[in-house]
């Protein structure tokens, strides 16, 4: 294909992108208050008694809707999302390896949302405990509804997105760039990058909840190794009597 045609592609793959997340935010839109419910829920088990959310402008809780609408939209259209990747990627791959659109639709799809999820159930519950527990009879904490949604949303897609590295590894392996043998002998300093991104990603300081995120971090690039040593390619068989 010439250029021009995959910038052609490209702009329709992302013009379907686009309104399939627009659907999905109309719906999700008149799911707001079940969508907020279910979002400030890790932080509502933590708080004292009698405390409440506070918003500072007019317009605020508004957006803050339409921005949770949002990424509820992205969670729930993922897999269609990635299957337009994939679509737009595959016309460079061979035609057995056209074969991986429905392995990588569903483990792209179930790794996210396993992502999102392992940080929504295990990680933010005990990273709120912990700032929560600075509280005391004469120091109150406000919460503000801006800074939490910011705070939760960014780290639940970080931990959606942090979730692909076995689909990574696979197509980095497939494009040449690595393969089993280097991702193993660099598995020291991948678990210390691990462990940098975990204490970035993670909104508490803390080394349990750093520890929470990094682990299962550690479990898929092991598992990453596993994906690229199958993904390499194989030499071609010599004909003996040529």
């Amino acid at each position: 294909m010439p250029f021009t045609a995959h910038l052609e592609e490209l702009r329709d793959r992302i013009v379907r992108i686009v309104v399939a997340i627009g659907l999905g935010f109309l719906v999700s839109y008149g799911f707001k208050d079940w969508l907020f419910k279910v979002l400030t829920k890790p932080l509502a088990d933590v708080m004292p008694a009698e405390s409440f959310m506070i918003y500072t402008a007019l317009p605020e809780a508004f957006f803050i809707y339409m921005k949770l609408a949002l990424f509820a939209s992205i969670f729930l259209t993922s897999p269609f999302c990635l299957y337009q990747i994939w679509k737009f990627i595959s016309p460079g791959l061979h035609s057995r390896e056209k074969r991986y659109v429905v392995p990588f639709v569903l483990a792209s799809s179930s790794l996210f949302i396993g992502g999102v999820l392992f940080g929504y159930f295990i990680v933010l519950p005990p990273a709120f405990r912990f700032f929560v527990s600075f509280s005391s009879d004469f120091l109150k904490p406000m919460f503000s509804l801006k800074e939490y949604l910011s705070i939760s949303l960014k780290f639940l897609l970080g931990f959606g997105a942090s979730f692909q590295l076995p689909v990574f590894l696979f197509f980095m392996t497939k494009i040449g760039i690595v393969n089993s043998r280097i991702l193993a002998k660099q598995r020291r300093y991948a678990i210390l990058a691990i462990f940098i991104v975990a204490a970035i990603l993670t909104p508490s300081p803390d080394a349990v909840t750093q520890i929470l995120m990094a682990l299962p971090l550690i479990v898929l690039y092991e598992i990453g190794i596993v994906v690229a040593k199958l993904a390499e390619k194989k030499p071609a068989p010599v004909d003996e009597d040529a």
